[in-house]
This record gives C-alpha cells, sequence and structure tokens, in this order.
C-alpha cells in the first residue's frame, strides 16, 4: 500500500462492511440495519469528499498489489474516477434514505439492503480502478450484486427479467473478458493514461486494435445499454423503484456508459480512436441509439418503461460526447454523466411515489396527480424539462456542449440527431407533465398504501418525498449554477485540460 491508499480502501470498506453485516440481521431489526445503511452511506459519502479535497491539493491516492505475475490490482484517484465517485456517494446516500422509505413493511428487507450496499461497492470499485483488470473484477462483481435485486420481488416477470439480465451480462462480461486478456498480452497491463497508451501499436496491430475496440464497446455497451444491445433494460422496469433508480442513475449502465470512458480516453485515447476510424463508428451508433430509444418511448403508456427507454436513448448522449473526441463534445459527455444521473434519479424517485401512494403505473393515470401531490409533480416536472434541454436546467449544459463538440469535430449531421431528439424528449415527457397539472380526474384516487400518506400536510411518506426534492434541486442548481467552481461542469473542464493538455480552457 502507497501514496494514501488506505483511503481507497476505506471508501469501499465503508459500504461493503456494512452490506456484509445486513445480510445476517433479523427482518425485526429495523433499527440496526437502518444505522447500518445510513451509517454505510454517510461514511462513504464523507470519505470521497475527504479524497476530493486532498485531490484538489494536489496529494496522490494509489493501491497497488500484485495478482499475477505483471498484473496487478490497481485502485486509484485522478479527476476522472472522483467524478463518477462523488455521483455514486452522494446518490447512493440519497437512494438509500428513499429505499429504507418505500421497503418499510415488506419482506426480505435485510437481503435487499445487503445486495444494495455490496452493488454500490462495486460501482465505487470500477470508479477507483486504475487498470482495466481492476475494473474488469468490480465489473463482474456488480453484475452478480445487481441480480437479487433485479428478482427482488420473485414474481414470474421478475424472474425473467432476471434470466434475460444474467444472460446479456454475463456473455458481454465473457466477451469483456477475452478482450481484455488479448490486449493485455498486446500491451500489457497497463494503467490508464490521460490520452491512451495504445499508440505504440496503432500501425503494427491495427486490425487487432479495431476488433478489440469492437468487443470492448460489447462488453461495456451491454450495461450501456446501447442499441442493440439495450433489451434487457425495459424488462428490469419490473424491480423496485429504489432498484430502477440504481440502475439508471448510479450504478449499471453509468457503470457501463464510464467504461466506455476509459476505454476511450485513458486506453485507446482520442487520437488512435479517430486514426483508426474507430470514434466516427461510435458516434454513428450512438446517435442510432439517441433516436431509436427515444422513438420507443413515445410507444409505451408504462411510466417507468417509458422512462427505461428513455434512459437508452440519454446514456448515449456520454457515449456520443466522448466519440466526437473533442474538448467541447467530451465535456458534454462527461458532464451528462452527472446530469443525467441527478435527472433520471429524480424521475424514478417520482413514478414510486406515484405508484407507492396511489397505485399509479400508467401515464394515462396521471391526469390530475399534480393536485393530489404537488410537490412530487414539480419535481417529475423539472425532471422532465432538465432531460428535454430546457434552460436554465442541468440538460440545457449537456446540450450546448455537445452541439458546439459536434460543430468542432466537423459532425455537423449529429446537431440534427440533437434537435430531433429534443423534440422527441419534448414529445413523450410533456404529455405527463400536462395530464399531471390540467387532467381532470373522472374517479377517486386508490390509496393503497396509506401508510405512505401520512400527515395531511405530506403527500406522500417523508423518506419518499424529501429524497426526491434533494435531487430535483440538484437538477436545478445543476444549470443555475453551472458556471461556479467545483460545479460538475467546473471538474469536467478540468479533466479536459489535463487530457487535451490546454491550459486555461474554457469552454
Amino acid at each position: 500500500m502507497s501514496d494514501g491508499g488506505w483511503l481507497l480502501l476505506a471508501i469501499l470498506m465503508s459500504s461493503l462492511g456494512p452490506g456484509l453485516a445486513i445480510f445476517f440481521l433479523p427482518e425485526r431489526r429495523y433499527g440496526l440495519r437502518t444505522l447500518l445503511n445510513l451509517g454505510g452511506s454517510g461514511t462513504k459519502l464523507l470519505l470521497v469528499g475527504w479524497l476530493l479535497l486532498g485531490v484538489l491539493r494536489g496529494d496522490e491516492y494509489h493501491f497497488s498489489v500484485p495478482l499475477l505475475p505483471g498484473i496487478d490490482f490497481v485502485l486509484a484517484a485522478d479527476a476522472l474516477s472522483l467524478l463518477f465517485a462523488t455521483l455514486s456517494a452522494v446518490l447512493w446516500f440519497v437512494t438509500t434514505v428513499y429505499a429504507i422509505g418505500y421497503l418499510e413493511g415488506s419482506p426480505r428487507r435485510s437481503r435487499f439492503f445487503g445486495f444494495f450496499s455490496l452493488c454500490i461497492s462495486a460501482t465505487v470499485g470500477i470508479a477507483l480502478s486504475g487498470n482495466l483488470i481492476t475494473l474488469l473484477i468490480f465489473y463482474e462483481l456488480l453484475t452478480l450484486a445487481t441480480w437479487p435485486l433485479v428478482v427482488h420481488r420473485g414474481t414470474p416477470a421478475a424472474l425473467r427479467a432476471g434470466r434475460l439480465y444474467l444472460a446479456y451480462t454475463l456473455t458481454s462480461g465473457l466477451v469483456l473478458f477475452t478482450a481484455i486478456v488479448w490486449l493485455t498480452l498486446l500491451a500489457g497491463a497497463e494503467s490508464f493514461v490521460p490520452g491512451g497508451y495504445l499508440g505504440d501499436l496503432a500501425t503494427t496491430h491495427e486490425t487487432a486494435l479495431k476488433v478489440l475496440f469492437v468487443m470492448l464497446m460489447i462488453g461495456f455497451g451491454v450495461k450501456a445499454a446501447l442499441v442493440p444491445l439495450h433489451s434487457w433494460l425495459p424488462i428490469a422496469m419490473v424491480a423496485p423503484a429504489p432498484v430502477s433508480a440504481l440502475l439508471h442513475a448510479v450504478a449499471v449502465v453509468k457503470a457501463g456508459a464510464f467504461g466506455i470512458v476509459r476505454v476511450v480516453n485513458d486506453v485507446y485515447g482520442a487520437e488512435v480512436a479517430m486514426e483508426l476510424g474507430l470514434a466516427a463508428g461510435l458516434v454513428v451508433v450512438a446517435a442510432i441509439t439517441i433516436l431509436y430509444g427515444s422513438i420507443q418511448a413515445l410507444r409505451t403508456d408504462d411510466l417507468k418503461q417509458r422512462l427505461a427507454f428513455s434512459t437508452v436513448s440519454q446514456v448515449s448522449y456520454i457515449v456520443l460526447g466522448i466519440a466526437l473526441a473533442g474538448p467541447l463534445g467530451v465535456i458534454g459527455g462527461l458532464v451528462h454523466l452527472v446530469h443525467q444521473g441527478i435527472t433520471k434519479i429524480t424521475l424514478f424517485f417520482c413514478a414510486g411515489n406515484f405508484a407507492e401512494t396511489l397505485g399509479i403505473h400508467k401515464i394515462s393515470e396521471l391526469d390530475g396527480v399534480g393536485r393530489r401531490m404537488p410537490l412530487t409533480m414539480l419535481a417529475f416536472t423539472l425532471g422532465a424539462l432538465g432531460m428535454i434541454g430546457l434552460p436554465p436546467l442541468a440538460g440545457f449544459v449537456t446540450k450546448w456542449h455537445l452541439g458546439l463538440g459536434a460543430l468542432e469535430a466537423q459532425f455537423h449531421w449529429v446537431l440534427a440527431v440533437l434537435v430531433a431528439s429534443g423534440l422527441l424528449n419534448a414529445a413523450y415527457f410533456l404529455p405527463p407533465v400536462i395530464r399531471g397539472w390540467l387532467g381532470e380526474r373522472r374517479t377517486p384516487w386508490h390509496e393503497h398504501l396509506v401508510e405512505h400518506s401520512g400527515p395531511t400536510r405530506f403527500e406522500t411518506h417523508w423518506m419518499l418525498l424529501f429524497p426526491t426534492l434533494f435531487v430535483a434541486a440538484l437538477s436545478l442548481l445543476g444549470g443555475l449554477l453551472a458556471g461556479m467552481s467545483l460545479s460538475p461542469l467546473d471538474w469536467v473542464t478540468l479533466i479536459v485540460e489535463r487530457d487535451y493538455s490546454i491550459p486555461g480552457f474554457a469552454p
């Protein structure tokens, strides 16, 4: 262990330790389970904040132990890893509060929260991985930790979704393992390097690098829900709302997108990716996914299904920005890693509130819900407008930089994709907003979960409402305060300065 490696291990153990303890708790130990959940998530948040301050001071954090001859297990903290780790820590804490309220009184809570904690441990491990081998280990652990959450309810639909999820993720994991072994034989088990470390092989192993890139994109593209590797994601929406939020905003799809970012930026490097024609192909795949996901979202009346197809579309903004391979495009892609997370978790929390309080699962059932649950509907509205990309919300910051990045990279046709995507986003997000505020309710509400209604001053249980309002506020502040120091946009700009060696670069 060296260079502050103990802090990196402590960040991983802050969720792993409580998670393992929770497995052994009887269901009746609600107070102790809650203490372990909130204590673990709160400790992780504090430790990640400590790490963030240290990196800002110029401290280095590195941990390495040998796995095999010439292959090390490496943890490291850089600006990019901290972006993802901070997002994960913040949203995990919020989701933990939400999940405690959501699952109150339900069975198998110890099993749920045990795997819930293991899931975030694997996610933060992905963020802090210092090379592809380490990333692969945590990536596969994430698959194993999330499957029990997908099948938690044990219904036939949940079990079917779990089988499909495993089929996709384990197959892609095998492809990813093969690609990483092959790449390690060619280039060694190198640590991530801004600008990549394959430049010397671009001429001598051109064909191999092209094939490997496709394999790596398949391996990470399943969790990132790139078309045609996305089918598992909408079906997995049978899981409880906290799991859906975790899949879409914090863990699984973000892990896939983050893996793609690492490969393009820190393994191949933008120059090699463009030289081999790989970046252009990835731009096309991302554009197709963006449009396909939006069109599919229009075709479903199920609220969570619509949000799932929206994720298929929206996560590919991250891939698109990275594939544009220029400073402005990369800024748009990386800042969307954060903006999509806080905005999409807002929408899934709202969907969970509607379902748990009033039994609403379909968009056609939303008529007048804004008068019964005005705060939740306000949060949903902010999330929806943010996904459309209207100023001053966070989504606007993303699309502005992606548009500038497309012009910078001479991909002018991408502007048409962004415009079409914005119109499609409006087409599938505005109807539920309009129904919620202006629709006329013709039948009584089915308040089938009255224990979540609480006192009349609250529209639902406070542990469901407050996290929803908090993340909705973050999505608003992400746009309003985008120009401030240490905002997501400011942090991403620092990453781009490092990768592109542009001192004082300003978007």
